[in-house]
C-alpha cells in the first residue's frame, strides 16, 4: 500500500534492510517457527512429524490428476490429511476436482483481482482507489500465499484461503470487504 500510494522505493528498501535482522532472530530464536522452515526446505525428510501435512497436501494434488476422483471421493480428508477444511483445502479439491477443479479456482481469484484493479481506476476519488487496490491486495495476495503454502513454495503460515477454507471471522472480513469493493464501484459508476 505504501508503494502504491506513492512512498520513494529508498524508503522502503531502507525499512525492509532494517527489519531484517528482526525477523531472523524471530526465526532462529523460536523453535517452531525453524522447525517450519525446515519443513519447508525438506518435507520428505520429516514426513512422520513437522512435514506431515504438505507432504500429505503433495499426494493428494498427485492423486487427483487432471479430472480428479469425483467431489467426495477423495481419501487424503478423511484419514491423512489433518484439519483439511482451513489452510489445506486446495489438496482436496485438488485430489476431488484434479487440476481443472484447481484452475477455476485460480481463475475465480484472478477475476477478483481483475474486477478489483478495474473498479481502482474507475474509483471516485484518490481514496477509493487507494482502498480497492488495498482490498485486493488483501484478499488476492492471501489467497497466493495459501496456494503457495498447500503447493510447496512459502513456508506454512496459517492463511486461509479466502472464501473456501472453513472460519466464519475469515469469511465475515472477506466478505465485508468485497461489499466495500462494490460500493466504491456503484459510486465510480455513477460519477
Amino acid at each position: 500500500m505504501m508503494f502504491i500510494a506513492g512512498v520513494r522505493m529508498r524508503y522502503l528498501m531502507g525499512l525492509f534492510a532494517a527489519s531484517l535482522p528482526v525477523i531472523y532472530f524471530m526465526i532462529v530464536r523460536v523453535g517452531y517457527r525453524m522447525g517450519r522452515i525446515t519443513a519447508f526446505l525438506d518435507p520428505w525428510n520429516k514426513a512422520d512429524t513437522s512435514g506431515f501435512q504438505l507432504v500429505q497436501s503433495f499426494i493428494a494434488f498427485g492423486s487427483g490428476g487432471v479430472w480428479g476422483k469425483g467431489l467426495g471421493e477423495g481419501v487424503q480428508k478423511l484419514f491423512f490429511l489433518p484439519e483439511a477444511h482451513t489452510d489445506f483445502i486446495l489438496p482436496v479439491i485438488g485430489e476431488e476436482l484434479g487440476f481443472i477443479g484447481v484452475s477455476i479456482v485460480l481463475f475465480l481469484y484472478l477475476f477478483i483481482l481483475w474486477a478489483g484493479i478495474k473498479t481502482a481506476l474507475e474509483a471516485p476519488d484518490l481514496f477509493g482507489t487507494h482502498l480497492a487496490i488495498g482490498i485486493v491486495i488483501m484478499i488476492v495476495l492471501q489467497a497466493v500465499m495459501n496456494m503457495g503454502v498447500v503447493t510447496g513454495l512459502l513456508p506454512p503460515k496459517g492463511l486461509t484461503l479466502p472464501f473456501i477454507s472453513y472460519g466464519g471471522t475469515s469469511l465475515l472480513i472477506d466478505s465485508a470487504a468485497v461489499g466495500i469493493l462494490l460500493n466504491i464501484y456503484g459510486k465510480g459508476r455513477e460519477t
